[in-house]
C-alpha cells in the first residue's frame, strides 16, 4: 500500500478538527484520504492512515462514518474503513480493513512480544516436569505427546525445538487487529494479537495473548474477562467474568460465569462455567458447569464433572506432586472426591468419596462407588445405561467448530480397538481373579480397588457383548457397499485386510485413537528431524487420523483370526453367518437393556413432585404434559428404530450367506 505525506491544506483541516501531532511529517496517508473523517486525535510517532469511505455499524442500529475520533494514536498502521473512537491509548498496532475499536482505555504493544505463544504452563502435574508451551496452532495431540512422553528425552527436545521455532516467528513489536474485528468497551489490552472477525466486548484486562479468530468461525471475548498469558482459538467464547492465567483455550470452547482457570488447557468443545481448574489437561468435550467444582492436576476427555466434584493432589508429604487420569467418557457424580494418584477406565461413572489410590484403566464401562469407606468396582455395568449411549451420539452432533482447519483430531467410535483391547484384558483379568479367589472371600482387591467376587464371572460375560458388536460392525462396514446380491467370493475379497498395519496395543491421544506403533513412528520422525515445522506435525497427525478405519479393520481382522483360527477372507459362509448372528443378538440385547434403563425415568418414583395439588391421575397427566410418555420419547424411539435397522441388516446378510 502506497502512502504519501499530508498536504498543508490537509494538516490545516486536521488541526481545525482538534487534531495534534508530535510531527506531521511522520503522519502519512493513502491517496483519497478524507481529513473530515479524523477529529480530536493526538498523533505520535509514525502513523499510516488508509482511506475512509464507508459507514460502519458500531452498535445495534447505530451507524457512523468510518474514521478516527477522539484518540491517542502512536506508531500505528490503520487500513481502509477502520473506525476508531474514544481510545485513550492506541500504540504499536496494525489495524486491518473494516476493524472497529470503540471506547477502550488502552490497546498497546510494549517491546517485543510473542502474544502468548511459547508461554509454558505447568499442566497435569502442579509439581512441574510436564510443562506445555502453548501456541496458536496447538492441537490436543501435540499437547498430549508433549505432556505424557517426558520419558523420551530426545523426542521432547526435538518437539520443543519445533514449537520454539514457530513461537519465535510470532514475535513482533507490532500487534494486529484483524479485518472486521471489533474491540468495544474494554479496559486495558496489552500485547494482544486479535484475529479477523473477533469480538472483544467489555473485557477488563487482557495481557500477553492471542485471540486467533477467523471469518469462518469468529471468537468472542466478553464482559468482565481478565486474561494473562493465554491463547484462544477460533469459534470459542470466553465471557461473563472468566479469569484466565497461563491458559490455552482450543476451538469451539465455551467458558464463563466466573470460571477461574490457571495453568490449564481446554481443547475442542470443552465447557467451563462457575468452577475452577488448576493444572488441568481438559481433552475434547470435557465439561464442568458447577460453582463448587474444582478440577486439579488431572487429565480428562469426553468428561462430565458433577456438582461439587473435587480432587486432591497431595498427601502432605512432598507437596502437590500427584496426578490423576480419567479416560474418555468418564463421569463424576455430585460431590465425588478422588485422592490422586488415580486412573479410571473409559466410560466409567464415579460416585462417592475415594481415599484409595487405584487403577481401573483396563475396566471400561464400570461403576466406581464408595461402600463402607471402600472403593468398589462393578465392571461393565455402565455399558447398559442411557447416559453412555446418549453421550456417544451427542458428541459428534455437538461439534461447534466451523473453522475449515480443525486442529484437534477426534475419533468418536464407542467401540474401537482401543476400547475392545481393554475389554479383552478385562475378561482375562476377571477370569484369572475368579480362578484364584478363595470362595470364602466376599471381595478381592485388584490394583487398589475392591471387586465383589461373585461379579467376576457374570461381568466378564457382559464384556463379550462389546466384542461381538465391534467385530460385526467392522465386518459390515467392509461389505456394506457391495451390490445387492454379491457372491461369497465378492464378500471375501472385501474382507481382505491390508498387510502390516496390525498392532496389538492402541492409544487414545486426547481424542485420536491410533495403534501405538503408528504413534511411535510419528515420534521417530520428529526425533529424526523429518517433521521440522508445526504445519508438518499437524499434517502427519492428520494422516494418522484419516487412516483410522484402515488400522481398525486390520486390528479386527487379527482379532477374528485369533478367535476363529482364520483370516476374515478365509472364513466360510457359516462362520460369517455366525459373526452376523452374534452381532445382531448382542446389539439387540444391548439396546433392550438401555431401553430398560430409560424406562426407569418413567417409573412411579420419577413422578414424585408432579401434580402437586391433585391425585394420582393428575400427577400422571402433569408428568406426561411435562416429560412426555415413554413410547413417544425421542431417545426411546431412536433406539427402537436402531433395533429394527439391526434386524433388517442382519436378515439381509444372513439371507445372502445361505
Amino acid at each position: 500500500m502506497n502512502y504519501r505525506a499530508l498536504s498543508k491544506t490537509e494538516i490545516g483541516q486536521l488541526e481545525q478538527n482538534g487534531c495534534h501531532a508530535q510531527s506531521w511529517d511522520k503522519v502519512n496517508v493513502k491517496e483519497g484520504f478524507d481529513p473530515s473523517r479524523v477529529k480530536n486525535v493526538d498523533f505520535a510517532g509514525t502513523v499510516k492512515i488508509g482511506d475512509f469511505k464507508k459507514a460502519v455499524t458500531v452498535y445495534d442500529g447505530i451507524t457512523k462514518p468510518a474514521g478516527l475520533y477522539k484518540c491517542h494514536i502512536q506508531d500505528c498502521i490503520i487500513h481502509d474503513d477502520a473506525y476508531i473512537s474514544d481510545v485513550k491509548y492506541l500504540v504499536n498496532y496494525e489495524i486491518q480493513t473494516d476493524a472497529i475499536i470503540n471506547s477502550v482505555f488502552a490497546l498497546t504493544v510494549s517491546g517485543e512480544s510473542s502474544f502468548g505463544n511459547g508461554t509454558e504452563i505447568e499442566i497435569f502435574n502442579e509439581g512441574g516436569g510436564r510443562a506445555l508451551p502453548i501456541f496458536d496452532k496447538l492441537s490436543a495431540q501435540v499437547a498430549y505427546l508433549m505432556v505424557t512422553y517426558r520419558h523420551d528425552g530426545e523426542f521432547i527436545k526435538k518437539l520443543t525445538a519445533v514449537i520454539r521455532k514457530y513461537t519465535d516467528s510470532r514475535k513482533s513489536t507490532t500487534g494486529m487487529i484483524g479485518q472486521n474485528a471489533r474491540v468495544l468497551n474494554c479496559g486495558t489490552l496489552r500485547n494482544v494479537w486479535i484475529g479477523e472477525a473477533a469480538v472483544i466486548n467489555g473485557a477488563i484486562r487482557l495481557e500477553e495473548g492471542t485471540i486467533a479468530s477467523t471469518t469462518h468461525d469468529p471468537t468472542y471475548v466478553g464482559s468482565g474477562v481478565i486474561g494473562k498469558k493465554f491463547i484462544i482459538l477460533s469459534g470459542s467464547k470466553v465471557d461473563s467474568s472468566a479469569l484466565l492465567a497461563k491458559c490455552f483455550i482450543g476451538q469451539g470452547v465455551q467458558m464463563g460465569k466466573q470460571f477461574s482457570a490457571e495453568n490449564s488447557a481446554f481443547f475442542a468443545n470443552c465447557e467451563g462455567f462457575h468452577g475452577e481448574s488448576c493444572s488441568v489437561f481438559a481433552g475434547p468435550y470435557s465439561v464442568t458447569h458447577h460453582k463448587s467444582t474444582l478440577l486439579i492436576a488431572g487429565m480428562f476427555s469426553f468428561y462430565n464433572a458433577g456438582s461439587g466434584t473435587n480432587q486432591s493432589n497431595h498427601m502432605y508429604k512432598l507437596g502437590p506432586v500427584h496426578q490423576g487420569i480419567l479416560e474418555r467418557g468418564a463421569k463424576t457424580g455430585s460431590f465425588s472426591y478422588l485422592l490422586w494418584p488415580v486412573r479410571v477406565g473409559a466410560f466409567s461413572a464415579i460416585v462417592g468419596k475415594h481415599y484409595a489410590n487405584f487403577d481401573t484403566s483396563d475396566f471400561p464401562f464400570s461403576y466406581i462407588t464408595e461402600l463402607d469407606g471402600k472403593s468398589t468396582l462393578t465392571p461393565a455395568m455402565n455399558l447398559f445405561t442411557v447416559g453412555t449411549r446418549r453421550d456417544s451420539i451427542k458428541w459428534p452432533n455437538r461439534d461447534r467448530r466451523n473453522d475449515p482447519i480443525k486442529y484437534d483430531l477426534i475419533n468418536f467410535d464407542l467401540f474401537s480397538p482401543y476400547i475392545v483391547g481393554k475389554v479383552l484384558r478385562a475378561i482375562q483379568t476377571l477370569h484369572d481373579l475368579y480362578e484364584k479367589a478363595s470362595r470364602d472371600r466376599e471381595y478381592i482387591i485388584h490394583h487398589g480397588i475392591h471387586i465383589k467376587r461373585l461379579l467376576l464371572k457374570s461381568t466378564g460375560k457382559y464384556y463379550e457383548i462389546v466384542i461381538d458388536i465391534f467385530i460385526g460392525d467392522e465386518v459390515l462396514k467392509c461389505i456394506k457397499e457391495l451390490p445387492d446380491d454379491p457372491s461369497i467370493d465378492d464378500i471375501k475379497k472385501r474382507l481382505s485386510p491390508e498387510v502390516g498395519l496390525v498392532d496389538t496395543d492402541w492409544v487414545d491421544a486426547a481424542g485420536l485413537l491410533a495403534p501405538r506403533k503408528v504413534i511411535s513412528d510419528f515420534m521417530a520422525e520428529v526425533r529424526d528431524n523429518k517433521l521440522g515445522t508445526v504445519e508438518q506435525l499437524n499434517a502427519a497427525l492428520n494422516e494418522i487420523y484419516t487412516s483410522y478405519d484402515l488400522h481398525a479393520w486390520a486390528w479386527c481382522a487379527d482379532l477374528i483370526e485369533k478367535r476363529l483360527g482364520k483370516r476374515p477372507n478365509e472364513l466360510t459362509a457359516e462362520q460369517l453367518r455366525g459373526i452376523i448372528t452374534d452381532w445382531q443378538t448382542s446389539s439387540l440385547k444391548l439396546n433392550n437393556m438401555i431401553i430398560k434403563d430409560a424406562e426407569k425415568e418413567f417409573s412411579m418414583k420419577s413422578r414424585i413432585g408432579f401434580g402437586l395439588d391433585g391425585d394420582d391421575e393428575v400427577a400422571e397427566q402433569d408428568f406426561t404434559a411435562v416429560r412426555g410418555s415413554f413410547d413417544n420419547n425421542k431417545f426411546v424411539r431412536e433406539t427402537l428404530a436402531d433395533s429394527e435397522r439391526i434386524k433388517q441388516i442382519a436378515e439381509h446378510w444372513l439371507n445372502i450367506l445361505k
